[in-house]
């Protein structure tokens, strides 16, 4: 099935517009390929670490794969983000949203937001994931 996704940037060093990506997605994709996606989307060089967790906001961090938020082994999750689907990831528990953390310097953080939308069946005419709104421009990862 195809799952309707919000990628909202709400923070970044470097951040000043409003940044909002709108793709439709396979429910099987997994983690990796959802990073992937969005260092496309927002333009941005893959050349830091990343993350991902989930909370109620972004200062609100529940790790995916550990209870225990000093415990973070990025190597094992790395090898999870391979692994991991979104359809394992969502429904999320009440109340509770996914995060991507990309640049733990610069701190880029977005929110990830599945829509109420049906799924629906894929196109055989379109090539998922896509891009199918853009709101505001990209953030500059390194401004000169």
């Amino acid at each position: 099935m195809i799952w309707t996704l919000k990628i909202e940037c709400e923070w970044g060093r470097h951040l000043e517009e409003e940044c909002i990506r709108m793709i439709e997605i396979e429910e099987e994709s997994t983690l990796y390929d959802l990073h992937l996606l969005i260092q496309k989307l927002v333009k941005f060089d893959n050349d830091h670490l990343f993350e991902f967790f989930r909370g109620r906001h972004f200062k609100n961090r529940k790790p995916l794969f550990s209870e225990d938020a000093w415990d973070f082994d990025y190597e094992k999750a790395i090898d999870n983000y391979h692994q991991m689907t979104l359809n394992e990831i969502y429904p999320l528990p009440k109340g509770l949203k996914l995060f991507y953390h990309f640049d733990f310097g610069d701190d880029w953080i977005f929110k990830i937001t599945k829509s109420r939308k049906k799924p629906k069946s894929p196109d055989k005419e379109v090539e998922y994931p896509q891009l199918i709104e853009s709101i505001g421009p990209s953030p500059q990862q390194y401004p000169i």
